[in-house]
């Protein structure tokens, strides 16, 4: 029994997401594998895919939203903007042969592009079920250029959307975006400040973006002029000049500040809310932990319409230049009922079992009986 993972390197969610459901697979003794899907048919073209997301969402957001706007207009038969196109024949075969030699009895796709390639191999009889995981709350543009057996969403309520997008209802399995199980348990949170050695007292949690978008430094000093008494965890993931610059900030509360981390699942436990950005791993993290979130620095796009499902379904608060982040966490923290009601939705839309329930459903496509 084995599991082909296919992703993209462009943002970290992709693989985050594979690894979430390898990691239980690997649990139940099923053998499984990723690969980078352009870093092996060319690592050229993975670079440059990479450093192009990387430069349209840090640099340029307003011009890739604009872009993700259109794509989301475009006729489903406009061959202009498929990305299989960037894949010649030639270099497609180096996949085939790949695919051919391992022998999945799935092939796992956490990206479009490696959805959308695989869609344009089917015709070589790859012998494998075919799976797509959508890593946001929206069904992104070119999912529905894409023929794969069944897609990955992250709740039953973007049901509609898919199928207004030409994706079979049966095809869809609404089991949630693949998080790490760690995040289906949940610390007491006085327990959680212990283990973490902060002071058991109102924590806010400053969840930064790896590639750094948007000025987390203006944040920072907003919440600590803000006349409440709280201390801040901020995580600034692989941002070194960030957090070199939160290192020196001369403050008045007590600031716990992070690097990279792998205790992000504690983290949310000790925490009485989290400011972050809108991206769908974190997000799904954050459901699971039944954490009211503070959405700011969206890039335009797919974390637009991130934000667009989750306050249209109660589940989140949203800064903007004139509702910024002191006024959102005063109001937050003053109005127990508004917490205790994003928790109950959150509640309700979260999939803490996200990577078991997809792992559990791959073994039984595959008529396991682990």
């Amino acid at each position: 029994m084995r599991v082909l993972f296919l992703s993209v390197t462009a943002g970290q969610g992709h693989h985050s997401a594979a690894k979430a459901v390898m990691d239980y697979l690997n649990e139940r003794n099923v053998e499984c594998t990723m690969l980078d899907t352009f870093e092996y048919i060319n690592p050229i073209l993975s670079e440059s895919i990479a450093r192009g997301y990387l430069i349209s969402t840090q640099f340029t957001p307003a011009v890739y939203g604009k872009l993700y706007r259109l794509a989301e207009k475009k006729e489903k038969s406009d061959a202009k903007f498929s990305i299989s196109k960037l894949t010649s024949s030639i270099l497609s075969r180096k996949l085939v042969t790949y695919i051919r030699d391992y022998s999945p009895d799935v092939i796992v796709c956490t990206h479009i592009f490696s959805a959308q390639i695989i869609t344009e191999l089917k015709e070589k009889n790859l012998g494998a079920k075919t799976i797509g995981i959508i890593t946001d709350f929206t069904i992104h543009p070119f999912w529905e250029d894409t023929d794969l057996d069944y897609y990955i969403t992250a709740s039953e309520l973007l049901n509609h959307q898919a199928e207004k997008k030409g994706i079979p209802i049966e095809k869809i399995k609404a089991t949630g975006i693949p998080i790490h199980m760690k995040f289906s348990k949940k610390i007491d949170q006085a327990e959680a400040r212990r283990l973490l050695e902060v002071e058991d007292k109102t924590t806010i949690f400053v969840m930064s973006g790896s590639m750094g978008y948007g000025n987390v430094i203006k944040i920072i000093r907003q919440l600590d002029e803000l006349d409440m008494d709280f201390q801040i965890i901020s995580v600034c993931g692989n941002n070194k000049g960030l957090k070199r610059k939160i290192d020196h900030l001369k403050s008045k509360k007590k600031i716990y500040n992070y690097g990279f981390v792998n205790n992000v699942d504690v983290i949310m436990d000790a925490a009485n809310c989290i400011v972050t950005k809108p991206g769908g791993l974190t997000v799904s993290e954050s459901l699971a932990k039944r954490l009211p979130m503070i959405l700011i620095n969206p890039i335009p796009g797919q974390e637009d319409r991130n934000v667009e499902f989750l306050l249209n379904n109660g589940l989140a608060v949203k800064t903007s230049p004139t509702f910024p982040i002191d006024e959102a966490v005063f109001q937050l923290m003053l109005n127990d009922w508004r917490q205790q009601n994003l928790k109950e939705m959150i509640k309700y839309i979260g999939k803490p079992n996200a990577s078991k329930d997809l792992g559990d459903f791959i073994i039984e496509l595959i008529g396991g009986n682990l």
